[in-house]
């Protein structure tokens, strides 16, 4: 077993970060913490490293009891968002710093450090400095040292939020080949939805100090278990039980709901014949892979749709053009009388 989370809770004053949470971790696994700011993900993240001691509950790591373990007793790799590498070594002590605290032969260090330059694709970079090095370089110098020690568990907290878009990208693509090489269990914190939906086996969906779910990327985005995860997950329309769209969903009639509306869902048609919801175009905003289209219903209400490049060269949309919508798929959370006050009255 990699990492087993039972009953572990962390307040900070009146603010309750983590609620009591019970959470497994399989060997060899790669996780992503996925949550808003303040839902708790780094709280974990850091309770499980040992750089802060939990209230209630249990933490093991790889089978033994580790909720009242030093950091140095957990054998853990921590990389954090802002490298934290030492400006005054080289990228090859940089590396070899963990090793040579251990005291392990200069032999044994030289080879550990040759081969994790390596692994990171940073062969030749050795006898430079953090400053002569890109965000990215840097980063993976950071893993690179996290890597060294041989560690049982991996954390990265939100290890690519200082990057710019594209070497984030990248890195996401570079972390993923790196974990299929050496297996280590790695848990990593990102409020990144598709970062955590790129890179990771397995994605814990965090609000407000508690787990929504956990599951594979598909299981979260298809099948939702709450209404936060379909709307923190995946561009989303929230309904209004008002809409016009509600009056073509007869198998969710009965009894109050929340009703969310992929923009891919949303069927868009310009035959004044057809059976959808008349709408207006209100606008269209072109995003590279896909089209992005602004209707407005003829009850007020707004919607988002998405169509591929090659539904808008068949069926081009113009501004203030008639159009006509049905929802191909809804997802539909019966809402619970203590929620039914909190119920969107706008579409």
């Amino acid at each position: 077993m990699g990492v087993t989370i039972e009953g572990v809770s962390k307040r900070f004053g009146e603010f309750q970060a983590l609620h009591p949470t019970d959470l497994t971790i399989p060997t060899g696994s790669l996780v992503a913490l996925l949550g808003p700011s303040g839902s708790g993900k780094s709280t974990l993240l850091r309770l499980i490293a040992g750089l802060e001691k939990p209230d209630t509950g249990r933490i093991s790591l790889t089978g033994r009891d580790a909720t009242h373990a030093s950091v140095q007793e957990r054998n853990i790799g921590f990389v954090f968002q802002h490298y934290a590498l030492f400006k005054h070594m080289t990228v090859r002590q940089n590396i070899a710093f963990g090793l040579e605290i251990r005291k392990a032969s200069r032999a044994e260090i030289r080879a550990r450090v040759d081969e994790l330059l390596e692994l990171v694709q940073l062969s030749g970079f050795g006898d430079r400095y953090p400053s002569q090095l890109s965000g990215g370089q840097r980063q993976r110098v950071a893993l690179a040292r996290a890597l060294a020690v041989e560690p049982q568990v991996l954390l990265l907290d939100e290890p690519f939020g200082a990057l710019d878009a594209k070497v984030r990208k990248e890195l996401r693509k570079w972390l993923r080949r790196l974990h299929d090489e050496v297996h280590v269990t790695t848990v990593f914190v990102t409020h990144d939805q598709e970062e955590a939906m790129e890179v990771a086996d397995q994605i814990v969906v965090m609000n407000q100090g508690r787990i929504e779910q956990v599951g594979s990327p598909a299981e979260i985005y298809d099948h939702p278990a709450t209404p936060f995860v379909m709307s923190f997950v995946g561009p989303v329309n929230e309904l209004s039980p008002r809409s016009q769209l509600f009056c073509q969903l007869p198998e969710v009639q009965a009894g109050p709901h929340q009703l969310f509306l992929r923009p891919h869902d949303v069927q868009i048609e310009v035959n004044p014949g057809s059976s959808g919801v008349s709408a207006r175009v209100k606008e269209i905003i072109h995003l590279g892979r896909e089209i992005q289209a602004e209707l407005i219903l003829s009850d007020g209400g707004s919607l988002w749709a998405h169509l591929s490049r090659e539904q808008y060269a068949n069926q081009p949309l113009q501004v203030g053009q008639q159009v006509y919508v049905r929802p191909k798929v809804v997802k539909a959370f019966p809402v619970k009388k203590t929620e039914m006050t909190a119920m969107p009255v706008g579409a």
